[in-house]
């Protein structure tokens, strides 16, 4: 494990992998570095990656209060450790802050999307409009269990029954661990418009990836993304869902990032 330290002094952990030109990778709600690990190590015999718990998660530090913008100076420190510029990779909601950040004005040569979540005509319900704040108070009130199922039910949607059967699940404490960085989600991902004026003025070259097997709404967006991007472009993997297959992803990244 090595460490990169944020603008605020948040200690941010990553694994280093490989050899090649730059990647850092970038997870989404529910995950930290070992979520990415797999793609990551995938990606190693091309790529130097760097693979970093989000702040708030694994070995990283935290700093309150939270920002969207301190998540973005934690990604200027981590491509600054890869060496002062590196493509980037966002998985799920992870895509949406990779978008912001380099909107911002990162050094950031390539963005890899993979499944991006927003909404587009409508396609899905309408996410409740207290998403941080109810998350935030059932974390205060250590209930860390209902803040992962709220997050589970309201915001990805996922059926009532099956949040009821994951309850035993071995990764359910992980993700009571995490669950006050779903609030941090809530922030990134707003009220899941398509920023369609960010993304038409995004000149960096860009792999949207989507899955064959995911939710409707999931690659409706990747479409939407691709399109209003002015170098984008998409990638849809064949008999995969919203998990990632790094034996499937890995090959589209290479196959992009190849000059």
């Amino acid at each position: 494990m090595m460490t990169a330290l944020s603008a605020d002094g948040t200690v941010l952990a990553y694994d280093r992998f490989g050899d090649g030109p730059p990647i850092v990778m970038l997870g989404g709600a529910f995950n930290d570095r070992s979520a990415t690990e797999p793609l990551a190590r995938a990606l190693a015999e091309d790529f130097t990656v760097l693979n970093p718990d989000r702040r708030g998660r694994g070995d990283s530090g935290d700093t309150a209060p939270y920002s969207v913008d301190r998540e973005i100076e934690d990604l200027d420190a981590l491509i600054a450790a890869a060496g002062g510029a590196a493509s980037l990779f966002g998985y799920s909601s992870g895509g949406n802050l990779s978008l912001m950040a380099a909107a911002s004005g990162l050094k950031i040569t390539n963005l890899v999307l993979y499944e991006p979540p927003f909404t587009v005509n409508d396609n899905r319900p309408p996410l409740p409009g207290d998403v941080a704040e109810q998350v935030t108070a059932l974390v205060a009130a250590d209930r860390r269990g209902d803040a992962v199922e709220y997050y589970q039910t309201k915001v990805i949607g996922m059926p009532e029954e099956l949040v009821v059967q994951l309850r035993d699940a071995p990764f359910r404490p992980g993700l009571e661990a995490i669950a006050h960085t779903l609030a941090y989600e809530a922030a990134i991902i707003g009220d899941l418009s398509l920023p369609t004026d960010l993304l038409a003025s995004l000149e960096t070259p860009t792999l949207v990836v989507c899955s064959e097997q995911t939710v409707p709404f999931l690659r409706t967006a990747a479409e939407a993304v691709a399109a209003a991007l002015p170098n984008g472009r998409l990638r849809t993997l064949s008999g995969e869902g919203h998990a990632i297959n790094p034996d499937a992803t890995a090959p589209a990244i290479v196959d992009f990032l190849s000059p």
